[in-house]
């Protein structure tokens, strides 16, 4: 089965009505370092948090590399919702210069 994917430099840097960018990454990760305005459900908890899905919408999925977000971006269209996965993840995404927030204890937002 194929993962509709994307480029980083497909995401709209301001994201339409309807669109969101889903963070699947772990806590940890998620605090050193996000994307403003995701949403984060870690892949760990996604069975148990589909509610927390806003509903209409549609998603880009991304985690550090790909590996991740590709699992989630199948589960999630395999399971009524429109998914994409994010090629390269939040790596490519830090590399291309996209803006992050959060960072710990002060320290400057990095994906780790």
């Amino acid at each position: 089965m194929t993962v509709p994917s994307v480029e980083v430099s497909e995401v709209p840097a301001e994201l339409p009505e309807g669109k969101v960018l889903l963070d699947v990454r772990e806590a940890d990760e998620w605090e050193a370092g996000h994307a403003p305005g995701a949403l984060h459900i870690p892949m760990s908890e996604l069975a148990g948090r589909l509610d927390d899905l806003p509903g209409d919408s549609e998603f880009y999925v991304v985690c550090r590399a790909g590996g991740r977000s590709a699992r989630v971006t199948q589960y999630l269209n395999a399971n009524g919702w429109d998914a994409t996965n994010v090629d390269g993840g939040m790596q490519v995404w830090a590399a291309s210069g996209r803006p992050l927030v959060g960072g710990v204890d002060g320290a400057e937002p990095e994906v780790i």
